[in-house]
């Protein structure tokens, strides 16, 4: 494993939100389900994609794993599959929804819609990027309203440090994004800043849908593509991915589900650890443990490589042994 730039990406502590366990146990939110009542959970997803969907999957098993098990727990699920009209409306049906203790809602359009609707139960975000910039809390250290979470900010500077590792002669960089995701939008930001001390230049295309990644990915002459968190861009990665093995280039992406998808490699948040450790976020509300205006937003410390030999192959790259060694997957 490789740990994140201190100052940049680490950890709250899991004590630091025990030692706010004062702060709730009397309080409205946060109150249901004291340990024996059935709860129920909204769950509001902006897209399926593998990485939003292990956020899901980790986050059910860690609420099994609390002792909430198929009799004391049931979710409504929901998906807007990026269509912010959707996207709104079920924000709005689970703030009118009295029996729902509490909200997860999956990825930055969706934690929005959901923090500006949902004002009664507590509302945890996962895979949102950047929650202060999103507006979703006052601050990482104290969110000062009913909504807190995970964050999935990845350690933009070291991915393309792996890109230029890969490829010592790449130049150019192109990021396709999602003009409507403000977590990408601070993606790119964070790349510019990053290329600069590695020689390399970010090239952009922007798209409103995910129908038109491939197009954007074919309209830059690069020499690689960065792939962030974005949910549109990752929706319709193989588009993308067509592109880059047709010009013979590699494809760094965010995340680790996606290289197993084709990109070639990255140090990438593991999705399903995220939802697991949001799990342990919302035990301690529903317990009424912690409020979540005072309960830290939460990011995972250490990232994991991942490889993919064939998209490396496709690109003219061949893994050293000892990237082969620390990978935690070779696909």
């Amino acid at each position: 494993m490789k740990s994140f730039t201190a100052m940049k990406f680490a950890a709250i502590a899991a004590a630091g939100a025990l030692a706010l366990t004062a702060c709730g146990g009397s309080g409205e939110q946060g109150a249901a389900g004291g340990g024996d009542e059935p709860v129920k959970i909204g769950i509001s997803q902006f897209v399926s994609h593998p990485s939003l969907d292990a956020v899901v999957t980790g986050f059910k098993a860690g609420m099994e794993e609390a002792g909430y098990t198929s009799e004391k727990i049931s979710y409504d699920e929901n998906n807007a599959e990026t269509d912010q009209a959707t996207n709104t409306s079920i924000a709005g049906k689970l703030a009118a929804d009295s029996d729902i203790d509490l909200v997860l809602a999956v990825a930055t359009p969706s934690a929005q819609a959901a923090a500006q609707a949902i004002t009664n139960v507590p509302v945890l975000f996962s895979a949102v990027t950047d929650p202060v910039d999103a507006k979703l809390v006052a601050s990482n250290e104290a969110p000062g309203a009913n909504v807190t979470g995970t964050s999935d900010m990845n350690p933009v500077d070291e991915q393309l440090q792996l890109l230029k590792d890969l490829v010592p002669d790449a130049k150019k960089v192109g990021i396709v994004y999602s003009s409507g995701e403000a977590n990408s939008a601070v993606q790119v930001k964070m790349a510019k800043e990053a290329a600069k001390g590695l020689g390399l230049t970010i090239e952009e295309a922007a798209v409103s849908a995910s129908s038109e990644v491939q197009q954007a990915a074919s309209s830059l002459d690069v020499d690689a593509y960065y792939v962030p968190t974005d949910n549109a861009v990752v929706s319709a990665l193989e588009g993308l991915l067509q592109v880059a093995e047709k010009n013979k280039v590699p494809v760094i992406s965010a995340d680790g589900e996606s290289v197993k998808r084709g990109a070639t490699a990255t140090y990438g948040i593991n999705y399903e650890k995220l939802g697991e450790q949001t799990a342990a976020m919302a035990v301690k509300l529903l317990k009424g443990e912690a409020e979540p205006a005072t309960m830290p937003v939460e990011t995972i410390s250490e990232v994991d490589l991942y490889l993919n030999e064939d998209a490396a192959k496709k690109a003219g790259i061949e893994f050293t042994d000892e990237m082969k060694s620390e990978a935690v997957e070779v696909y």
